[in-house]
């Protein structure tokens, strides 16, 4: 994007002068897609005691379901390569939408240029830098550079963020709670006979989910991650069932605003952008602020033989992990 260096200059030292360094812990929400990650980001964008990142979270390196592990080695301008997320340009042009299906777009207002000024602020001069400093010089610089970000001030419990699978590897995993030891993980766990219809209809099905076998094995291996990281990091990580979540929204809400150590806020239990309404990300249509009962009736568009195909390959696991999950 281009950007006139005399506005942006005078943007950067203006936010030179109201920057607070952002060095809250990352409350990561993280499972295989299609399970309520985005509607759980929704729900947590506005809360005053958050940050809440409002796409994906996209840090991940070589690819988003990575966790990245700067090379220490490497200079300032080479992190902030690797961990600048590519859509905020898309989304500064076009406006922010989750999905391009979507005809509603929210006005997002980022600036690169300054983001990476801002970055580089952050860690002149320091030494000894962990990858939690870049991390933090990350986020600051991030959320900063959001212009029209209407939370950007207050005092901050976490920064909320979704990443689909960047849980599911045990190294991930053990390199998010190494780089945020005092962070938090939470992962939702939906019905298998849900889950495929949803997960099918999804763009991205031609690639990851049109062969049933193929795409339960994936559930497979998320769900066991999910039973892995509970025994591993126990109270930092929270087990949700997405039926949960949609159909008791304010108990579970308010159970996670006791989880993260924030008030319990009614922004919790509207889906928004910038504190503003909107759409699910659902593969069918729906209302605009809305949760649809309908995700949890998936399984009504599967045939007989299906059905016996998911529950011979993933009941057990099912059952294991709804076990650890909190019950509502």
């Amino acid at each position: 994007i281009r950007q006139d260096s005399k506005s942006l200059n005078y943007i950067h030292q203006s936010s030179q002068s109201t920057l607070s360094p952002i060095t809250t812990p990352l409350a990561l929400v993280s499972q295989i897609q299609r399970s309520g990650g985005t509607l759980l980001s929704q729900l947590f964008d506005g809360h005053p005691q958050l940050h809440a990142h409002p796409h994906e979270l996209k840090i991940g390196f070589p690819k988003k379901h990575l966790w990245p592990e700067p090379d220490k080695r490497d200079s300032p301008e080479r992190w902030f390569e690797m961990l600048f997320e590519h859509d905020v340009i898309t989304h500064s042009k076009h406006g922010y939408k989750k999905d391009q299906r979507d005809q509603q777009a929210f006005s997002f207002i980022f600036r690169p240029a300054l983001q990476r000024k801002l970055f580089l602020d952050c860690l002149a001069g320091r030494e000894d830098i962990t990858t939690r400093d870049i991390l933090d010089a990350y986020m600051t610089s991030y959320f900063f550079a959001w212009l029209n970000n209407l939370n950007i001030s207050g005092q901050k419990r976490y920064i909320t963020a979704f990443t689909p699978r960047l849980s599911v590897r045990q190294q991930d995993a053990q390199s998010f709670f190494k780089t945020y030891p005092d962070g938090r993980l939470i992962s939702i766990v939906r019905d298998p006979k849900n889950w495929y219809p949803s997960a099918r209809g999804h763009e991205i099905a031609e690639n990851k989910y049109n062969e049933i076998g193929k795409a339960i094995d994936q559930w497979n291996e998320s769900t066991d991650a999910m039973i892995r990281n509970k025994r591993e990091f126990t109270e930092a990580v929270c087990l949700l069932r997405f039926e949960d979540l949609v159909s008791k929204t304010e108990a579970v809400m308010r159970y996670l605003a006791g989880f993260l150590e924030i008030e319990f806020d009614s922004i919790l239990l509207t889906p928004t952008f910038n504190r503003d309404p909107i759409l699910a990300n659902t593969s069918f249509r729906h209302e605009q602020g809305q949760i649809r009962s309908g995700t949890l009736s998936r399984h009504q568009s599967l045939t007989t033989e299906e059905i016996e195909t998911i529950n011979r390959m993933s009941e057990d696991r099912y059952h294991k992990v709804l076990t650890m999950a909190v019950d509502f």
